[in-house]
């Protein structure tokens, strides 16, 4: 064997030895590198919830978790890139408890959960109804002095808006309004486009998202005045009350 092949093949093993020797350091050396502790607020989402369901509030927001990994690993969590995911394909009205397991938390695979509080979370799903109710007009401020409207002058197109939201909300819905249409100083009829909106939580206005309100206004007719009783009347009454 000459001596250029033995240094050649030589030369092939130290460079294999070598390679291996860097691969087991960068594979040993997250094993290698110090654990810690660290809690966390993770907030919950809630995916796959029904078309026809609604999740009442409140709903926990957030959980406190402490996981425990590299220092490393640590430093790159967040409670901005870690979230606890909740099925909710299979959720029906009524109250609801979900167990919180630690697989529904999102982490590197090197980072063990140690802990979850709460360990569960409960809220409550309604059904999710329709209806349509009447668009009222949300009025501030007045009319300039001597100037008014009547209700039966009011004109609003569309006059009704559908809503939808929880059962129970729906129910209880009579009307909703518009956003404020400001009358002070004015003095004449005015046509004005309002959003329309609900100010019950968890009930939306599905259409129109807009109505149109006319206002005729008038000037109000003088007050009829008062004559002062006479001064022959204010004697006749005077001696009827004195003769009784």
């Amino acid at each position: 064997m000459s001596l250029e092949r033995i240094f050649r093949g030589t030369g092939l093993r130290i460079v294999a030895l070598v390679a291996a020797i860097m691969i087991w350091f960068g594979v040993t050396s997250e094993r290698r590198e110090q654990l810690l502790e660290r809690s966390y607020e993770v907030p919950i989402a809630l995916v796959g919830v029904p078309r026809d369901v609604i999740v009442m509030e409140p709903v926990e927001e957030s959980l406190s978790v402490r996981l425990r990994g590299p220092l490393k690993a640590l430093r790159s969590l967040s409670s901005q890139n870690l979230e606890i995911t909740l099925d909710m394909r299979d959720a029906k009205p009524g109250t609801l408890r979900a167990l919180i397991r630690p697989q529904a938390l999102n982490v590197p695979p090197n980072v063990e959960v140690i802990s979850l509080e709460p360990a569960s979370v409960s809220f409550r799903m309604e059904s999710r109804r329709n209806k349509n109710v009447p668009i009222r007009p949300f009025f501030v401020g007045q009319l300039r002095e001597g100037f008014g409207y009547s209700e039966e002058s009011l004109r609003i197109e569309p006059p009704t808006a559908l809503v939808s939201g929880p059962a129970s909300a729906i129910r209880e819905l009579d009307e909703v309004f518009t956003d404020r249409i400001v009358l002070t100083g004015r003095s004449q009829s005015f046509r004005q486009t309002a959003g329309v909106v609900s100010d019950v939580p968890l009930v939306r206005v599905l259409e129109p998202q807009t109505t149109v309100v006319t206002v005729e206004v008038a000037e109000k007719p003088p007050e009829p005045e008062t004559k002062p009783a006479s001064k022959a009347g204010a004697k006749s009454t005077a001696a009827k009350g004195g003769s009784k």
